[in-house]
């Protein structure tokens, strides 16, 4: 017989899916929060977690990469449950692990069905894929049908197959008429230097590459290099990335970036509290225009590398130096919102002064996708 964990704070959430499973015949646990639910998901080791996103003390995107990283779990299907306004991050939850999801409020046949699919799924299946975000993809290609999924998937296959940072070379002289650049950095990295040491500092560094490269390639970026605390990434129309606009991609991808941070936050919240330190977040901002590709030849420890150039490179670079601060999560200049009109929620505007401009750029804070 099936065991099933359910996890959920809500009470009235958690006794429909238990009740709806029980009368099927499938054993069930249940917990009403991430770190109580990821205990008995080690105790019982069950054929199917059902996990709500948003829980205190640890959310369903932290248990689901805890059970991704323990060999004895990693198979353990998983289907989150997320209301609708999260839904536009359902893709990214996907890419980390997820087998399926429901959005709230969901009817119980529809319950029933998903987690049938993925019981009779566990049931075939002769052994557990070794890359399970190549895993994850697929099985968002194969329940949503998206177009945009088999972008994704070759973008992953190919980004796993290459190693950091080999990859953020680009070919020497390119130039790109329109481009989108993005560049994240962590806010307040000075007091983080300051009440930090280097080996704890490096450990959140560390943190941020490794839970926001994927990211950046699942969405096609063209180039990427990790400068000190920050991200330079350039998404660029490719003969692979034609369905979906450079704009758009950046934006999914800088959307995705600070979803990631809620989780390197609850790392550093859990263990290093002591050191009264700010909310871990980053500023993500966009620009789009001409770029192009310098050549580092010659230069120490450069031969062959290209760095990218330019006034679109360097206005993203300064935008959240500008007055006024900027302090919203992700801030794109006009010219990248022109790119994406109609697909995204956006919400303040201001015109911001960037130092060594003597124009304002006119910047917009991207709140969502629509």
């Amino acid at each position: 017989m099936p065991l099933i964990v359910v996890i959920d704070d809500d009470a009235g959430t958690r006794l429909l899916v238990t009740q709806v499973m029980k009368k099927e015949g499938y054993q069930v646990v249940s917990a009403e929060d991430g770190v109580k639910g990821l205990a008995l998901i080690r105790e019982h080791k069950p054929d199917l977690v059902v996990s709500d996103v948003q829980m205190p003390l640890m959310d369903g995107f932290e248990v689901l990469d805890q059970v991704r990283a323990d060999p004895a779990l990693a198979a353990t299907s998983m289907i989150l449950l997320t209301s609708l306004q999260d839904r536009s991050f359902m893709r990214l939850g996907m890419t980390t692990g997820a087998d399926d999801y429901l959005t709230k409020p969901f009817a119980p046949q529809e319950l029933r069905e998903a987690v049938s699919a993925q019981l009779h799924k566990r049931e075939k299946a002769n052994d557990v894929r070794t890359q399970v975000v190549d895993k994850a993809v697929q099985l968002a290609l194969e329940d949503q049908r998206h177009k945009i999924g088999a972008l994704y998937e070759k973008r992953m296959v190919k980004a796993l197959s290459e190693q950091w940072p080999d990859s953020s070379t680009a070919p020497t002289g390119e130039r790109f008429a329109s481009a989108t650049v993005l560049y994240a950095d962590m806010r307040d990295y000075g007091l983080w230097t300051q009440r930090l040491s280097s080996s704890e500092l490096g450990e959140i560094v560390q943190l941020l590459y490794s839970s926001v490269g994927d990211t950046v390639y699942l969405f096609g970026a063209h180039y990427m290099q990790f400068v000190g605390d920050g991200m330079l990434c350039i998404f660029v129309d490719a003969a692979d990335t034609r369905s979906v606009n450079h704009g758009l991609r950046a934006v999914r991808a800088a959307l995705g970036l600070t979803n990631a941070t809620r989780r390197i936050d609850a790392h550093v919240q859990k263990n290093l509290a002591s050191h009264q330190l700010p909310r871990f977040s980053l500023g993500v901002a966009l620009h789009s225009g001409p770029v192009a590709f310098a050549s580092l030849e010659g230069l120490i420890s450069r031969t062959g590398q290209t760095t990218p150039v330019g006034d679109t490179v360097s206005a993203a670079l300064k935008l959240f130096q500008g007055e006024p601060r900027l302090t919203w999560p992700v801030a794109a200049s006009i010219q990248a919102v022109r790119l994406i009109t109609g697909t995204v929620r956006t919400g303040e505007r201001a015109l911001v002064q960037l130092p060594g401009r003597s124009q304002p750029m006119d910047a917009v804070e991207i709140v969502g996708l629509v």
